[in-house]
Formats: C-alpha cells, structure tokens, sequence
C-alpha cells in the first residue's frame, strides 16, 4: 500500500526477545514500564462462550445457496451493522492453503532474531518486520512483533521484505493472498445485496486494489499478561479484513461494543472478518467499524494473521449513493483517501477517534 512506504515507525526492542528474557526463570527481569499499561482488565470483559453474545456466525455455502441466499444476506448485513464483525464457515479457501502459511508464517518468526533482521523495516516504511504505529519516544508500546507486507497487486511487491525463509514462504503467501481476494469480493457482493444494492456496487471500489498483510507475533508474558496489550484498541483503516490465528485455543483478539469488550473465540477452520474505516464510510455508517484490540496469555504464544483489503488508493472516498437510503442524513462528506490513510499511519492508534474526525457535523 502506498502510504505505508510512504512513513515508518520509530525503531524499537525487539519484543519477542525481550519477553524470552523477562519468561526465564534466570532473568527474572520486570517488564519495561513503556509496556504496562492501564490494566486492560479494569474494563469489563464478556467471555465469548456465552453464545448470545458471541459475534455472529456466517455460512458461505448458505449466501451461495438459492434458497437460504437472502436470508444469510440479511444475517450478514446485520452483522456488520451490530458488530462489525463475523466468523465465517465453509468459506471454500482450502485447507492446505492456509495450513502452509500459518506453518511457514510460524517458521519464520521461529527464527533467531538476527535471521530476522535481514528483512527489518526501512525508515521510511512500515513494510518489514518491526513495528508499526510508534511515532514518539514515550507512547505507550504494544507487546508483539510483525511482519508488514503489500501482497497486491503482485506488480507492486517490494521483495526486498519478502522472507526467503522458510523456503517455501512466498509462494505460501502468494497462493493465500490471491485465494482470499476471490473471498473478499464475493463477501462484498453479498454485503452489498444484504441493504438492497447492486452486487457490483462494492466490489467494484476494491478488486483489484491493494492488498496488505500484517503477520503478528504475540509473546506470552508471565509477570504481567494483565498490564500488557498485543496490539492497542484501534479500528481499521481499509474496507474489509480477514483474520486467521495458529492456534484456537489461544484466544486474544477482543471486539467492543456498547462500552464492553467482548472475548473472540474462533471456531475451528473459521475466517473471522471485520469491517473497516472505508466500509463505513462507503455505506454511510450502515456497516460499522468497530474498536477492536488483541490480549495476551501469560504461558502461550499466539500467532495471527490479518489481510486488508482496500479501495483504490487515489480516489476521494465518501458514501455511495446506492448505500444512501431516501431521508438519511449523509454521514461522511468526500475524503482523499491518500491522506486519510496518511494520517491513520503517522499517530498512534487510538480508538475510533481517527475515523471519527471525518464525520459530518
């Protein structure tokens, strides 16, 4: 994505490394302050094994399915309305596909850190492996790795941040990228029919556009799993994301709503899929973006990776009309979308108040 070379993050210590000296039971070291903060826990936490308040569930095979199609339209619709958020089953991206990137996704971060270095960030980019959203030298940091790639258009690559370890990592990567677009579009079209507007509608803003990668590293952190985030409340900035994580039984990510955070445990097998800022702003807030942050285990790593989808990058990005029901108030007026991305990239992140700024009076 292009404004993601266009900044970078402030350097700072590797926390995998970090969290492998303060685990030893040698070096009993206390976590760096910049790491602890508020106690995440002080917030009220609804487990997600309560099945009414568990983000909603999606069938694929129901949305292509003549005779359920429109009423799992309508349950997507909704749930993007409600939450935000939905986990996704049968989605047809096959199983070996995934398995082979989360393994080699894991084998990289397995690496000694020095091996990893070889594809570290740039200053003026936030591709590479490092960290993202450090812009000053006393912000509070989020307990986790990452490696940032933009994986479409394939002619818009920078190979110079492409593991070559494991072996078999760029065609891993490159196979999911391409069957999880064809995913994307598809859920933008039943999104689309789900308020009443042509399938085209939406999937004409986002294919073939941009696609980011963002494969993260949370360390467990055994003295202080309660005062530490992985990754800090934030929505995001693209249209619609597709989250994958190694393992189920490690549960991080966490979704807010009606001022509660809300536990996400992801069914086996399953995509969990959020809106983003250009959804909203796409639809005029009948799909929602939805603050959203990730958790750490005291004992067990956990490994994730998020794919962004966005619209096309130099357009002025407002509500469609089609998605602009007679007598709604227009919610969002025109935006550059080159400097609304710009902007989310260079502050920390910080909520919903980045998307926000850009709403009608």
């Amino acid at each position: 994505m292009a404004e993601a070379r266009a900044v970078g993050s402030l350097p700072v210590a590797n926390v995998q490394e970090l969290a492998e000296a303060c685990n030893s039971r040698v070096d009993d070291r206390q976590i760096p302050e910049r790491y602890l903060s508020k106690d995440p826990s002080a917030e009220e936490v609804v487990a997600g094994d309560d099945s009414t308040r568990a983000i909603p569930v999606i069938d694929l095979d129901k949305l292509l399915d003549a005779q359920s199609s429109e009423e799992e339209c309508a349950k997507l619709a909704s749930a993007c309305h409600h939450w935000g958020f939905f986990q996704l089953i049968n989605h047809g991206v096959p199983d070996e596909v995934i398995g082979n990137l989360m393994s080699d996704v894991a084998g990289f971060f397995k690496q000694p850190l020095e091996d990893k270095k070889e594809w570290s960030q740039q200053a003026d980019s936030l591709e590479g492996y490092g960290q993202a959203f450090v812009v000053s030298d006393d912000q509070k940091l989020d307990w986790a790795d990452m490696l940032y790639l933009q994986v479409q258009p394939s002619e818009s690559r920078d190979m110079r941040f492409w593991p070559t370890r494991p072996a078999s990592f760029r065609h891993s990567v490159e196979a999911y990228s391409s069957e999880a677009a064809t995913l994307a579009y598809r859920l933008l079209e039943f999104m689309a029919r789900g308020v009443g507007a042509e399938p085209a509608s939406l999937r004409g803003v986002f294919e073939g556009q941009a696609q980011g990668m963002r494969m993260n590293y949370y360390p467990p952190c055994r003295q202080a799993a309660d005062r530490v985030l992985g990754l800090s409340a934030h929505t995001d900035p693209n249209g619609l994301t597709l989250l994958l994580q190694m393992s189920h039984d490690v549960h991080g990510l966490q979704v807010k709503r009606d001022g509660r955070w809300f536990a996400v445990e992801a069914l086996d097998g399953a995509f969990v899929v959020n809106v983003g800022d250009a959804l909203e702003i796409l639809s005029n807030g009948v799909f929602r973006s939805v603050e959203h942050r990730a958790v750490i285990h005291p004992t067990k790593e956990r490994i994730s990776v998020a794919l962004f989808h966005y619209p096309y990058q130099d357009r002025m990005l407002g509500p469609l009309p089609e998605l602009v029901k007679k007598g709604d108030k227009v919610q969002y007026g025109p935006t550059n979308y080159q400097d609304f991305l710009k902007q989310y990239f260079t502050a920390e992140l910080d909520g919903r108040k980045h998307l926000e700024r850009f709403q009608l009076e």
